[in-house]
């Protein structure tokens, strides 16, 4: 493989409605014309409203969904279905080569069931030889994240996990794009750096919560495997994936301690 291959960026995008990140659609095609991406995307926000229409209570646990049989089925319609068949169909309408897959597709994603939260499992590894073929032939691959367990049964996992997952095997750069403007500390103010201890610090007191308490720790699991950082960006913005990127006043930027 040839040394000046453009660089590989692993960009994690919400599963909002397409209406909602136009912007950082535009943002994501603006990139690919000058790094390899791999993108993986969520859809919690679209899986609960598709479980309360169907009767099925969501529940959680430290951020990350309990999926049992029923919730799974669902899971898989949306997540690998309807979701990532929009945000293709997207890519594809501003000029990109996207091709729609799952963690499933060729055994991508190496997982190990959560037991406490069901059909749920956590990333241990990443089959990526055919993953990386895509990129040398200029595609763009958009995955949902869903997973084979030891058992080949389908799981559920969570999309922060999955992107930093590959980003570790794929020595790629790490952007997490969310709905915030990157970490808040107890003031509401963006938290410029953050390391390890730094953040098990914030989630012990309860300022980093929720869904952001997968993220944070997937960004710090990427830094201690060997990436330099992984920045957790503000993706309502055009601009937010290319600041990102370009290494100015960006979100918040994880680093090894």
């Amino acid at each position: 493989m040839s040394d000046d291959r453009p660089e590989r960026v692993v960009v994690k995008l919400g599963g909002e409605t397409l209406g909602e990140q136009h912007a950082t659609l535009r943002g994501v095609a603006e990139a690919a014309g000058r790094y390899q991406l791999v993108i993986v995307h969520g859809g919690g926000k679209r899986l609960s409203e598709w479980l309360a229409r169907l009767g099925i209570e969501s529940q959680w646990h430290e951020g990350r969904r309990i999926t049992d049989a029923a919730s799974l089925e669902v899971a898989v319609a949306v997540l690998g279905g309807a979701v990532n068949a929009e945000l293709v169909a997207a890519l594809v309408g501003l000029g990109i080569d996207a091709i729609g897959l799952t963690g499933i597709d060729t055994g991508l994603l190496v997982a190990e069931r959560v037991p406490e939260l069901g059909r749920v499992a956590r990333i241990t590894g990443a089959r990526t030889g055919r993953l990386e073929a895509l990129l040398d032939q200029g595609l763009v691959p958009v995955i949902a994240p869903l997973a084979l367990d030891a058992d080949g049964q389908i799981c559920n996992v969570n999309a922060d996990e999955v992107a930093g997952g590959l980003a570790a095997a794929l020595q790629a750069r790490l952007v997490l794009l969310t709905d915030t403007a990157g970490v808040l500390d107890g003031a509401g103010n963006v938290v410029p750096t953050l390391d390890g201890p730094g953040a098990e610090q914030l989630i012990a007191s309860g300022v980093i919560s929720g869904g952001m308490i997968p993220k944070v720790r997937s960004a710090v699991a990427v830094v201690e495997a060997g990436s330099p950082e992984v920045v957790i960006a503000d993706g309502r913005a055009s601009d937010g994936l290319r600041r990102a990127l370009g290494g100015g006043p960006s979100g918040t930027r994880i680093r090894r301690g």
